[in-house]
């Protein structure tokens, strides 16, 4: 009984460290984006282009990867509620 409760808590902390984790994922990606298209703008000399290109698509991968972590928390927290005695 103890086990099985340590487990449900577990998964609990689990899924609020993901569901936090996009807090930072988000301005990381468009931080990578932003950094490697001003490093090829150097490189290419293409002014300000490739930085707003790589910027947008930085944008797009922060929120495709909020959209997937959301999912997977909400399919895990609908798992967790069908089991035998869970509540989350």
């Amino acid at each position: 009984m103890k086990s099985e409760r340590r487990q449900r808590t577990a998964a609990q902390f689990r899924r609020i460290a993901d569901v936090s984790s996009i807090g930072l994922a988000f301005p990381i990606a468009i931080l990578i984006g932003y950094f490697f298209g001003r490093w090829l703008d150097g490189v290419f000399g293409t002014g300000p282009w490739l930085m707003a290109t790589f910027s947008v698509f930085g944008i797009a991968a922060g929120f495709l990867n909020a959209i997937r972590t959301a999912l997977r928390v909400g399919r895990e927290e609908d798992e967790a509620g069908k089991r035998p005695g869970g509540e989350g």
